[in-house]
């Protein structure tokens, strides 16, 4: 495995966006816990970025029918066959006037409030973050939900993530931003951390534009099939549960605080 300088931040995250750092691995993109660290060289890591819905909660939001009734039951199908791999919603609304733009966030909010009534940890999150506390490994997150949800979810669940960075921290998901910042805060190269999600074109991509790992959670198996097998972003890792991850970091990693 190469070396790489290692070079602290010397601009701020929003600069440092635009020149990701060289990656440490090349990407595999298999079923079960997979990776392409080779032999038995670890990498080291210093501290995990995690989603938030789907990822540390149960998907309970349709982004299906929140998505049809932003945009239109027409214009979604259009729009989802030019992008397989999922919509960006607010990148979208990002150009409409600012009235259209208030009632798109108007429904969106609606959806997302019906969906704090239901919310529900995802088995294994509480396990892993125990597994992370005894190995005083940092524990950040990233949503594209408002930070009321985020501060719900602290205090339904009892965990806690800091930095904790909902919509409101711009830019969101995709760009590197938000996981550059979180690095910048800890004071550890990108290369350092791991971000986990269960989105290709969110998580996935903003952990790649970031030059950290990228850990895909699929617990469908939806992202198996050969409609994603040309993808332009591939995680290093793919698990089915957050259960795996810990093995996986025990493989592959040197867990440093």
């Amino acid at each position: 495995m190469p070396l790489i300088r290692r070079i602290r931040f010397l601009r701020p995250p929003s600069l440092l966006s635009r020149q990701p750092p060289p990656r440490r691995l090349m990407s595999h993109f298999a079923a079960g816990v997979s990776s392409t660290v080779s032999g038995t060289s670890k990498s080291r890591l210093r501290g995990i970025v995690f989603d938030m819905d789907g990822t540390l909660t149960v998907p309970v939001i349709d982004f299906q029918e929140m998505y049809k009734a932003v945009l239109g039951e027409e214009e979604y199908f259009a729009i989802k066959s030019r992008s397989p791999i999922g919509i960006d919603i607010l990148q979208l609304i990002e150009n409409w006037s600012s009235d259209e733009r208030r009632r798109a966030y108007e429904t969106i909010a609606d959806f997302e409030r019906q969906g704090l009534d239901r919310l529900q940890i995802m088995p294994g999150a509480l396990e892993l973050c125990g597994y992370l506390d005894s190995k005083k490994i940092r524990r950040g997150l990233i949503t594209r939900n408002v930070k009321a949800a985020v501060d719900i979810f602290h205090q339904r669940f009892g965990m806690t993530f800091s930095p904790a960075l909902s919509r409101e921290f711009r830019p969101y998901k995709p760009d590197p931003g938000p996981l550059l910042h979180i690095c910048s805060t800890w004071e550890v190269q990108p290369d350092e951390v791991m971000m986990i999600g269960d989105s290709l074109k969110d998580d996935v991509v903003c952990g790649k534009r970031a030059g950290a790992f990228t850990c895909l959670l699929d617990g469908s198996g939806k992202h198996s099939s050969s409609g994603f097998v040309h993808i332009d972003h591939k995680p290093d890792f793919k698990v089915s549960s957050l259960a795996e991850v810990q093995s996986l970091l025990e493989r592959d990693f040197v867990l440093l605080p």
